[in-house]
Formats: C-alpha cells, structure tokens, sequence
C-alpha cells in the first residue's frame, strides 16, 4: 500500500504540474459556467429488509462521494449539493472520501459544506485515497471539527429510535490500513448493518461470516469514468477489480449484500465531466410491514 506522495514521485510530479496548470480553479470555474462540470441529480434507490428487520418507519439515506476540493472542481458544487441535501432531508448522510486533490490544504474549500450539511440522525464518513495520499490528518480533522463521525474501521449506533440501524466503516481498500473485523465489530446484534467503503473493492475485504453480511452497502470512487459514453458507460476505469466490475449503480454482491455505486460530486484530474453528472443518491431501506 503507498501511503505518501514520495513513494510515487512520477504521479506526485504529474499533480504539482496539474495544479500549477488549472490555475488556482479558474479553469475549473469557467468549466462549471459552461456545464462541463455536470449537473447536480438525485438518483433513488431502495431497499426491502427481511421479514425479522424492523424500522420504526422507512429510513432515508443520503450518500455523496468524491468532492476534490481543489482546482478540479468549482465550489458551486458543493453549493448545489447541499441544495440538494436540504430539498431531500435524508435522515442521516453517508461521505465517502476524496474530500481533496493535490493538497490536504484544499479542504478549506469545503469546510462551508461541512459544517452546513446537516442530517437529523447525524453524519458518517470514510476516508479516501486521496485524502490519505495527501495527508489524512487535517481532512479528519475538518470532518470531526463539523461534527462529522468519522468511521476508520469502526461501527457506530445511529440514535434513536433508529438504534437498530449500525454504520461500518472500513478504511480505504488501498492507500489504508482496512480491516473488516475491526468495523463490523460492535455491530454483531444489529438488527441493519450498513457498510460505508470509499473504493468497491472493500467488499471483496469481507469473509463469509455472517456478522459481516450488510443490508446496505455504499462505495464511490469510481465517479463513473468521470467521462462516460451517452449511455453511461465509462471511458475510464480505476484500479481494483472491484472497480472495474462495479463502476456505477447498484449490484447484489452475493453473501454480502446490495452495493451502491455513486458517480460521485468532483474532478479528479481534470475539471470535467461528460455523461457522468455529480449526484446526492438517497437510498431508502424499508421493512416489510412498512
């Protein structure tokens, strides 16, 4: 696993030139004024729970992925994303990681949205290889700062009268240190498990054991190519299998559970996205007497 910029100097290189190159997000910001950016959607999912799971009523889930604050991506977004957030009023919110590009500084930018999106049964984070490749310390520390969990391999209970529900998070599959046990751990008797990964491959981190089985699981990562074909399938695929196999959407994993894959709400790169529009995806997980 490569967890510092010197390790890859071609690549630490290729984005101090990028950085210099886009202009302190000048380019981004003429990007976003002609759409090149994309535009802001809701995608909706849902999800029935088994016959003993019991919700005191359907649960909304919101998940957003893959901000890049930094000059790949015009802090509008994030404007419109929280729009987005507030019209729709999820009960809790999922982040899932590459809260920056280039450098941990850029988490500034995004500090606005941080401390504005709100959720009533609060909001849960993992961490991306972004984030760790350019310094993990001070993107946690702006999360915890805006009142965000962060889920580093651990569980956390969500509050009532949602108790049942657990959120797992697991560390990024490849810059990270992951551990499946260490975040399905405290959630054995959960009667819903949701598994938060930033990359799709952390599903293949998991085992066979039962306790280790989610309802719900959310990944991002891919942004879906970030360039797409006008029927969405992507030009560019990152690393991993499971990437590659799960770039965008939803899959039954079989013996784990559904995986959502968002298309995420940043650059990475370069400012643009063509048939790969940003999106806040709502998943709502309904029990059978609902």
């Amino acid at each position: 696993m490569t967890r510092n910029k010197s390790d890859r100097p071609i690549r630490n290189a290729t984005e101090r030139t990028l950085d210099a190159l886009l202009l302190q997000g000048r380019v981004a910001r003429l990007s976003y004024r002609l759409g090149g950016l994309g535009r802001m959607r809701v995608t909706r999912q849902a999800v029935a729970l088994g016959p003993r799971q019991t919700l005191p009523r359907p649960l909304r889930i919101g998940f957003a992925s893959d901000f890049h604050a930094g000059p790949t991506t015009h802090p509008a977004l994030y404007d419109d994303l929280r729009a987005a957030i507030e019209r729709e009023q999820p009960d809790v919110l999922l982040l899932g990681g590459d809260y920056v590009s280039f450098r941990a500084d850029y988490i500034e930018a995004l500090r606005g949205f941080l401390h504005g999106a709100r959720a009533p049964l609060g909001t849960y984070a993992a961490i991306g290889n972004h984030d760790i490749w350019n310094g993990r310390a001070p993107v946690e520390a702006a999360l915890r700062a805006a009142g965000i969990e962060v889920l580093v391999n651990r569980s956390v209970a969500l509050p009532a009268p949602f108790g049942a529900v657990s959120i797992c998070g697991i560390d990024d599959p490849w810059t990270g240190q992951p551990s499946a046990s260490a975040a399905f751990a405290g959630a054995e008797q959960a009667a819903v498990r949701v598994f938060l990964t930033h990359s799709p491959d952390g599903v293949f981190l998991l085992d066979d054991r039962e306790s280790q089985r989610y309802d719900a699981g959310f990944a991002g990562h891919t942004h879906n190519g970030q360039i797409a074909t006008p029927g969405g399938r992507p030009l560019f695929r990152p690393g991993g299998p499971g990437s590659r196999e799960y770039s965008y959407g939803r899959y039954d994993i079989p013996g784990k559970g559904p995986l959502f894959v968002s298309c995420g709400v940043g650059c990475s790169g370069i400012p643009l996205r063509l048939n790969a529009d940003p999106e806040l995806l709502l998943c709502t997980l309904t029990a059978q007497d609902d």
